[in-house]
């Protein structure tokens, strides 16, 4: 697992200014699919493809792999013209959690694709502080309130800004690490 860890942060570290990272679809069950065969291709045989078996995590229980179809199709429908509907439509992806392992990392990415398309912005992700982050996650499936707040000093235009997409990936893959967890 450490392996295919550092592997897909490396692949993750080349999307930026590569020509992957413009072809994949923005905002999309199609994106984040692209973006997570990209990341984790060939280092697990799940790679882009929607799972078949339910999961959970800390006594929370992603959506049923029964109706996970249906629901990513009413995801893919869902607004994405303010900050607010992209924050909620991110929420629900990660509610969803579509592939068995890799769901966060990829969903980070999806997010700041959408942010940068619509709003011309993405998340300096070296601002949020894992734990809170962490925190308004569980809790956005309730309300995401409070995880538009949190995001939103971390909100910057520097969009072409490779510095800012490199601590992000460090920082992404940081909130992954198991030790991480409450």
């Amino acid at each position: 697992m450490e392996q295919a860890d550092e592997i897909s942060k490396k692949r993750a570290l080349a999307l930026f200014g590569s020509s992957e990272l413009g072809d994949f679809e923005v905002g999309t069950i199609k994106g984040l699919q692209q973006i997570h065969k990209y990341l984790f291709d060939g280092l697990y045989d799940f790679a882009g493809e929607i799972r078949k078996q339910n999961i959970s995590k800390d006594n929370f229980r992603f959506a049923n792999s029964l109706y996970l179809p249906d629901i990513l199709a009413k995801i893919d429908a869902m607004p994405e013209s303010t900050y607010e509907e992209i924050i909620e439509k991110y929420a629900e992806m990660n509610i969803a959690h579509p592939f068995l392992e890799g769901n966060g990392r990829s969903a980070r990415i999806w997010l700041d694709l959408i942010l940068k398309e619509r709003l011309g912005k993405c998340v300096d992700w070296a601002q949020v502080d894992k734990n809170k982050y962490f925190e308004a996650i569980i809790r956005s499936h309730v309300n995401t309130l409070e995880l538009c707040e949190l995001l939103r000093p971390a909100l910057t235009d520097q969009i072409n800004n490779r510095e800012v997409f490199m601590k992000g990936i460090e920082q992404s893959y940081y909130y992954e690490e198991p030790d991480n967890y409450k």
